[in-house]
């Protein structure tokens, strides 16, 4: 198959310091393959380039590489001190290249992978959830802002919402191929539906909710962040926190208000409950039933022994 150079410098600009016309073809491959089987953009993108991040650094050519150029790269991504999730990620990005693109079989079956880094999710309270969303006069921000949190949607569900998906008859939001490529019904609230009647007499919302810069186009992720870090700032919040610490804290509010784990799961889209079960760690609803046993100890203190 004879690959078109102008082409690919084209396509994929970054390439332009790789070793030959191997590394290209192998690039080309990839990204069709990755569409072929149904990757989400933001893997593909991600994939991309860590196969990019790789070849550039070889000294070899891609129909070169052994598994002692493998290991040296990892070996040096944890040296430079990157998260396990990003070295897994390198691995699967790298595994995908080499043995579903180039059918290399002489390379490793099996990848040593770094254990999973064990973090619970940033929560905002009741209060700050509400000092948020009143620090927006923004109607357009606080609209959504208040369906991030409302619906527990990801910042690439939420500003992709279409007008088409909203049921007011029922309080639903239907979400169409959210990650994973899956369909589901989240909760349209109230609240929202109020807001939603002000902010459509005054926009006009042909088909996406948040409409981008340019025709046809939805508002960018990048800046839906901004907007929360905004009114983050403007709401005195100090505890880290992004767009998406609005979907932990609608999960948990629902959790300590009584509903069960495994509609929870389903609202969020979950495809395992043992995802959702993280949940469980950042609630007080338990919590709030244990005392420290210094309290019962200082408000009756057994008598102190004489010296």
């Amino acid at each position: 198959m004879k690959i078109s150079d102008s082409k690919l410098y084209k396509e994929f600009p970054l390439f332009s310091t790789l070793c030959g016309p191997e590394d290209y073809h192998a690039k080309q491959l990839l990204n069709q393959l990755l569409l072929r089987k149904g990757y989400s953009m933001k893997t593909r993108k991600a994939y991309r380039g860590h196969a990019e991040r790789f070849l550039r650094q070889s000294i070899v050519s891609v129909n070169e590489v052994s598994r002692e150029h493998l290991n040296k790269y990892l070996l040096e991504l944890i040296e430079t001190g990157h998260s396990n999730s990003y070295i897994n990620q390198a691995i699967s990005a790298l595994r995908f290249l080499f043995k579903n693109t180039l059918k290399r079989y002489d390379l490793p079956k099996h990848w040593i992978r770094p254990k999973g880094n064990k973090t619970l999710p940033s929560v905002l309270s009741e209060q700050e959830v509400l000092s948020l969303l009143d620090s927006l006069a923004n109607p357009k921000h606080r609209l959504l802002l208040t369906l991030a949190y409302s619906s527990g949607l990801r910042v690439s569900e939420v500003v992709r919402l279409r007008r088409e998906d909203l049921d007011f008859s029922r309080n639903l939001i239907h979400i169409r191929q959210a990650k994973g490529g899956k369909d589901r019904y989240t909760l349209l609230s109230n609240t929202v539906i109020d807001l939603l009647q002000t902010y459509m007499m005054t926009h006009a919302v042909i088909d996406y909710l948040f409409p981008g810069v340019q025709s046809g186009s939805h508002l960018s992720e990048r800046a839906a962040q901004a907007v929360f870090d905004r009114a983050k700032h403007k709401a005195g919040i100090l505890k880290k926190a992004s767009i998406h610490t609005l979907r932990h804290s609608f999960a948990t509010h629902l959790l300590e208000g009584g509903t069960d784990l495994r509609h929870i799961q389903e609202l969020l889209g979950h495809a395992d409950v043992k995802t959702t079960q993280i949940y469980t760690h950042v609630s007080k609803k338990d919590l709030a039933h244990i005392r420290s046993p210094l309290d019962p100890i200082m408000e009756n203190p057994p008598e102190r022994k004489k010296e």
